[in-house]
């Protein structure tokens, strides 16, 4: 107000201001635009090159220790990967031979393979693999291949796989038959009392996935051995290791001897990674010998020289660096099959590099345009996995994050000049991948506040916001146990869309200099209790442990008549309790062999603490593995639910349980998404009984609702986090560590909104959950958005690893300057009072309608879903249709 007062007395309207524009922002090189021309042209396609060589290389050397055998194997499938290089790129390398590929791990997981092979082999389409499969829906557009066609098999609704290739996979597939990671892990899992309890909860997807579907991600890659050192020098770190430690327990009579085997394995896979370089700038030079053209044929040579380089040295120029980091980034996500191997604060740990570069007369446009392509390679990973992973849960996206700001070493801001070249490079260059996230911390420069600001609001989705003191206080609270000091917490950043990882500085001497860089040191921060639908355990609770729609006793009936509001709950607790024990014995187990067989080869390499130990991550050679979690769903919708319950049914007696029940089965009267094909939570088609429950359902919908400042509502969301703060850490996981709470929403709001029937706050059955955790339901924020933070900042966010706040705007709410510092304050509001992360989508819902009905004119669209960026064309029609009507704030 003061300053709309001081701009009125010197003649300057609202109107005026808005109508003042930031700087145009510049076309993205060529370079870029030419690929990206063949990148939306592009199906997501899956071969067998890679499997081939490791499942060739792993059978070659059986008998060899594992860990030795399992380093070999990963090396052959990245020495013998086909180089593919485009005329114009600058930055090499892809997950496969195809510029977006990806590849199956059947030493993870065969059985689908196995029990398809008939169908594969004749050329049909497989069905689903599972219940969660089943019910998952992919986008039908972009790359996605969701039917088979001509001479291309569909596999898992997303990949393509050509039928020349089918034969490969099934023979290979078999040599794993029985004993994967699944096969063995299933084997020792059936001797567990619960286990039939276990196969009814993942029948009714309660629970989303098991972990060995994605076992490593949702942490933060560190670039710094290779940086530091280069592979030359890292192979003679390793001989020096394997001379002090071969033949000797150093103390410890459990893992001291397997120091030596861990040295001769991270020899393996150095030799594989500096293969692979090689094989590039091979190609390179073999393009370059052929190409009449001369500027290509200087580019030719210019790659050729890089991977050179990379392949034997530390890297000596910001190019270099980068391709350095990429080269290692595809390697790790290479070894398994996983989503979320974030970047982490590469324009910090780059900045050395960067900074030299400069000086010595390269262009900022040089630099933006290798972040340019640098963008494209990342949003061209894939996972390779089940629909109900690849469509239910990641919506095509394998959320390569890449955070900036934060804090250094020092505690002063860590902003450095290449992240505002970061930020520029993702508003020319429109990309999915890598995601951005601001770290925001109040010591942060204005400018660089502004910019990102400037880019959140171009509709792109990123970058979104990070509260950095939140952040901070979370490692101390869950780290600190293991040694968390404040240094190393000034080190963390995103791991996965939205996962909080630990991470640590490094020394990196480059340039005459000493710079402190930051980089992860956990293990997979997530990998533990996969997507729990908490208003599914609510429903079981009413229909007493029946799931109505599969109809299957999910639970033990409870045979209460539920008399309080307590009881209620408390009941709730108890299938919740019954769900978590049993799904995390599985899934420890599940990792346990996991670890056993298919130890991270790459990633063991990479961190610092395993290397010097001498340990793989599965040893927990790690330097902070309390790093497991319990991942939540569907928040807000349960806790409406509960709201709508006590009031209705326990507060004004109004309404039996019973009653509420009833209407409830009976979806209020109304079609069900089932039937209707609208995923939309605010979609009502009424039947024949719509009149019968027409009063109730006013009541459900006018119950008390998160999101308004209203106690009765909020109340109930403090409370569900103080339980869940003491009840979780009574869950260990296997490494022996308490586990934590976790809350996203991915896509998974979509597929259990989906196998969840009507609930008390008036949603529907088969809509979609409300998305993120303290989002509000779309509709049910009345009172505006600061409302809505008062709400959601009822708990201390930092007792959780992350909370999920997803925003959408209206363009004209922001436009110009003004608009970019209104969309800045209200992030900075939100992170004083305490919020974790808050993320937008800056689009009018009539553009994505439109979009909706015509996709193919809009293959570039891309909204924020939740903790990722995703083109609009390939999202499922349950989550485009919760996106759309969420709330759009017209003001801010």
């Amino acid at each position: 107000m003061k300053l709309q007062e001081i701009l009125k007395a010197r003649g300057i309207t609202d109107e005026q201001l808005k109508e003042v524009q930031e700087q145009d922002i510049p076309a993205a090189a060529e370079s870029f635009q030419r690929i990206m021309d063949i990148y939306y042209l592009l199906k997501v396609t899956a071969d067998m090159e890679s499997a081939y060589w490791y499942n060739r290389v792993w059978w070659e050397n059986d008998g060899d220790l594992l860990e030795v055998r399992r380093a070999k194997a990963v090396a052959a499938s990245l020495a013998h990967s086909t180089p593919t290089i485009l005329p114009y790129e600058k930055l090499v390398m892809n997950k496969t031979k195809h510029l977006r590929g990806a590849f199956p791990f059947p030493w993870v997981c065969a059985s689908f393979f196995n029990s398809l092979a008939e169908s594969l082999m004749e050329e049909a389409e497989a069905p689903a693999e599972n219940e969660a499969d089943s019910v998952s829906v992919v986008g039908a557009g972009g790359g996605n291949v969701t039917e088979s066609y001509g001479e291309v098999i569909s596999i898992a609704k997303k990949f393509g796989m050509r039928k020349e290739d089918i034969p490969v996979l099934v023979k290979v597939s078999k040599y794993w038959d029985g004993i994967s990671v699944e096969d063995i892990s299933t084997k020792y899992a059936k001797t567990l009392p619960g286990f039939e309890q276990f196969q009814n909860i993942m029948d009714s997807v309660l629970v989303m996935f098991d972990s060995f579907a994605i076992p490593q991600g949702r942490e933060v890659m560190n670039y710094y051995m290779p940086l530091q050192y280069g592979f030359d020098g890292i192979l003679e770190l390793c001989d020096e290791k394997i001379a002090k430690t071969m033949g000797e327990a150093g103390g410890d009579g459990v893992l001291g001897m397997s120091r030596g085997y861990y040295y001769a394995a991270m020899k393996e896979i150095v030799k594989g990674l500096s293969q692979w370089c090689e094989n590039y700038a091979r190609k390179a030079e073999d393009l370059a010998s052929r190409e009449p053209d001369e500027a290509y044929k200087k580019n030719y040579l210019e790659i050729a020289q890089v991977m050179h380089n990379i392949a034997h040295k530390r890297p000596s120029t910001f190019r270099e660096a980068l391709q350095m980091t990429l080269c290692l980034h595809l390697g790790v996500v290479n070894e398994d099959p996983q989503s979320g191997q974030s970047i982490g604060r590469l324009g910090q740990v780059l900045q050395p590099f960067y900074e030299k570069d400069i000086a010595d007369g390269t262009t900022t446009e040089e630099v933006v345009e290798l972040l340019e392509l640098y963008r494209i390679k990342i949003t061209c990973i894939e996972c390779f996995a089940s629909a109900g992973v690849s469509g239910g849960v990641l919506s095509s996206n394998t959320f390569n994050n890449l955070s900036l700001g934060g804090q250094n070493y020092d505690g002063l801001s860590a902003v450095t000049p290449l992240e505002y070249l970061i930020i520029e490079a993702g508003m020319r260059a429109q990309t999915p991948q890598p995601t951005l996230s601001i770290l925001y911390d109040e010591k942060l420069p204005e400018d660089f506040l502004m910019k990102a600001a400037a880019c959140t609001k171009l509709g792109i989705g990123y970058p979104a916001w990070m509260n950095n003191q939140v952040g901070m206080n979370f490692m101390l609270r869950q780290y600190g146990p293991e040694g968390m000091d404040l240094y190393d917490a000034r080190a963390w950043c995103l791991g996965g869309c939205l996962e909080s990882a630990p991470g640590c500085f490094l020394p990196l001497e480059y340039n005459g200099k000493v710079t402190m860089i930051p980089g992860g040191v956990s293990p997979t921060c997530g990998t533990g209790i996969h997507f729990t639908g908490l208003p599914k355990v609510l429903e079981l609770v009413l229909t007493n442990g029946v799931d109505k729609r599969t109809g299957k006793q999910v639970f033990p009936p409870h045979n209460k008549k539920l008399e309080t509001f307590d009881e209620l709950l408390d009941q709730w607790k108890e299938y919740l309790d019954i769900s978590n024990r049993i799904v995390n014995k599985v899934n420890n187990i599940q990792m346990d062999v996991w670890r056993k067989y298919n130890m991270p080869a790459v990633n063991s390499l990479l961190k610092p603490d395993c290397f010097k130990k001498g340990q793989h991550i599965g040893n927990c050679g790690a330097r902070y593995n309390a790093c497991i979690n319990f991942e939540s769903c569907g928040t807000i919708t349960f806790i409406n639910s509960l709201a709508s319950l006590k009031k209705n049914v326990y507060d004004t007696k109004k309404y039996t349980l019973e009653e509420m029940t009833d209407a409830m089965l009976h979806n209020f009267g109304f079609r069900t998404a089932y039937d209707t094909g609208v995923f939309s939570p605010d979609y009502h088609e009424s039947t024949d009984d719509a009149q019968k429950y027409a009063e109730i359902f006013a009541d459900c919908i006018n119950a008390p609702k998160y999101g308004n400042a209203d106690p009765y509502a909020d109340q109930l969301l403090r409370d569900y986090h103080m339980y869940l703060l003491h009840y979780l850490p009574t869950l260990e996981s296997f490494f022996g560590k308490p586990e934590y709470l976790c809350q996203i929403s991915v896509s998974t709001h979509g597929t259990q909104g989906f196998i969840t029937l009507a609930t008390a706050d008036g949603r529907l059955a088969g809509t979609t959950y409300s998305d993120g955790s303290v989002s509000a339901a779309p509709g049910t924020d009345k009172n505006g958005v600061y409302a809505l933070f008062e709400s959601a900042t009822v708990y201390d966010h930092s007792q959780n690893q992350n909370a999920q706040m997803n925003l959408k705007l209206h363009p004209s709410s922001v436009q110009g300057v003004q608009g970019t510092r209104k969309l800045l304050e209200l992030v900075r509001t939100y992170m004083r009072k305490g919020g974790f992360h808050v993320q937008f989508n800056v689009i009018s819902s009539d553009t994505l309608k439109e979009a909706q009905k015509t996709p193919d004119q809009y293959r570039d669209l891309m909204v924020r879903v939740a903790g990722f960026t995703q083109y609009w064309c390939e999202i499922g029609k349950p989550i485009q249709d919760e996106v759309i009507y969420r709330t759009e704030y017209e003001e801010v």
